[in-house]
């Protein structure tokens, strides 16, 4: 069973980040999940070159747009072609089922393949997604999801990803809490016979050293590998679940605003909307920022 780990390189590394580092840390937890692991540099590349047999595609890369790590040369845009193909690729894996798990930054990262972040169902935007600045969080488990069953809440050393716009509807697995605002901090969608789990967690090594993250990266991992999923009318993160109307989500979920740019209609009973997004431009929490706060704005 095949596990593909995209690591940010080149246009995905970033100052803050070692993908290198973390991406070792992710493919330690697949293995210990039963998978064979292979790590690609760069996630449009590996889009790219994406073979038929991979289960799972790891997702740990920064975002194109942001600056370079100190020193490093400009690599320049990924060629036309590279960026067709590896768009092809992935809407190919998502109409024969794969399992999706990014991370932290992966937020911010494949800008050029819009349907990665229609997938993802949120986005880090710059000026309106921040951080706390890393210490220990407070990790509160939500929900009904098999992958949160039986886990209890946990601390880690890490940066809470916060303010991320959602785009569609999610199934909340984990939270943290902000200025006294509940954000979503883990979550699982269905898309059609794919999955994905994003987790806002994992910004180095540090947070991959709790055996709590582990386990929960571990039942998302066995999880995510159970696809082709049945295609279920009506499965949290199903198109229809999020179209211009602002329908409600499943039971249990946490829907986006209405694209057509209006609230959305009120939250189905059991439901959460998606949570007031506060302002900041992306820093590092280890940098200064301009901001009274010391809030990351960094992706």
């Amino acid at each position: 069973m095949r596990a593909v780990i995209l690591s940010g390189s080149g246009r995905t590394a970033d100052p803050w980040h070692s993908y290198a580092e973390t991406s070792a840390e992710l493919a330690a937890i697949a293995r210990e999940a039963g998978f064979d692991v292979e790590i690609v540099l760069g996630p449009v590349e590996g889009f790219a070159d994406l073979a038929d047999d991979v289960r799972v595609v790891i997702v740990n890369a920064g975002d194109p747009d942001g600056p370079l790590p100190d020193d490093a040369p400009d690599p320049g845009a990924p060629a036309g072609a590279l960026v067709t193909r590896a768009a092809a690729r992935f809407d190919a894996a998502l109409e024969r089922g794969i399992g999706l798990l990014a991370v932290h930054s992966a937020a911010a990262t494949l800008r050029e393949l819009p349907a990665f972040g229609t997938a993802l169902g949120a986005r880090w935007i710059a000026g309106q997604s921040w951080h706390p600045p890393i210490g220990e969080a407070s990790v509160h488990l939500v929900g009904r999801h098999l992958i949160r069953e039986g886990l209890d809440d946990f601390t880690v050393l890490d940066e809470c990803y916060t303010g991320l716009p959602l785009t569609g509807v999610i199934e909340p697995i984990a939270e943290h809490e902000e200025d006294g605002i509940r954000h979503p901090l883990v979550w699982a969608r269905e898309l059609g016979r794919s999955r994905l789990v994003y987790s806002a967690l994992g910004h180095d090594v540090r947070s991959y050293a709790s055996a709590e993250h582990r386990e929960l990266l571990h039942r998302a991992l066995r999880w995510l590998r159970e696809v082709p999923a049945p295609s279920t009318p009506g499965a949290v993160g199903a198109p229809t679940r999020s179209d211009a109307a602002g329908g409600p989500g499943a039971s249990g979920a946490a829907r986006g605003p209405d694209p057509s740019g209006g609230a959305g209609g009120p939250a189905a009973p059991g439901t959460v909307d998606a949570p007031d997004a506060r302002g900041g431009a992306p820093e590092a929490s280890d940098r200064p920022t301009s901001r009274p706060d010391p809030r990351g704005t960094d992706a």
